[in-house]
């Protein structure tokens, strides 16, 4: 059986950020991500931290976060700027963009323009 999330992971990662990390000053990590990820239910119950590298990676390339420390697993990272909650209404779901991002929504099955 797939497990197909509500709202799509990217998007619900931004949202914590959002949400729980939205201070330049503050250092938060993946593993934070992760057990909020985990409580909100809204991921497939297998997955392990490893499984959301990928979303991670993308949280630095797109410019709202930069790696600023890692160790084994835990990935320690920084915002580039506050992050403001935008709607997409292409995919209707809010979009959540560091306020220098390209303004392109973050879901990966949509990617319009904002």
């Amino acid at each position: 059986m797939s497990f197909t999330p509500t709202t799509p992971v990217e998007i619900q990662i931004r949202k914590i950020i959002f949400e729980k990390f939205n201070e330049v000053d503050n250092v938060f990590t993946n593993d934070s991500i992760f057990e909020i990820l985990k409580e909100n239910g809204d991921i497939d119950p297998s997955w392990i931290i490893d499984d959301i590298e990928s979303f991670v990676n993308e949280l630095c390339d797109s410019g709202l976060a930069r790696n600023v420390a890692q160790n084994f697993t835990t990935i320690h990272l920084k915002l580039f700027d506050t992050v403001e909650k935008l709607h997409c209404n292409s995919c209707n779901h809010d979009a959540y963009l560091g306020k220098s991002e390209e303004r392109t929504c973050p879901n990966s099955s949509c990617k319009s323009t904002i």
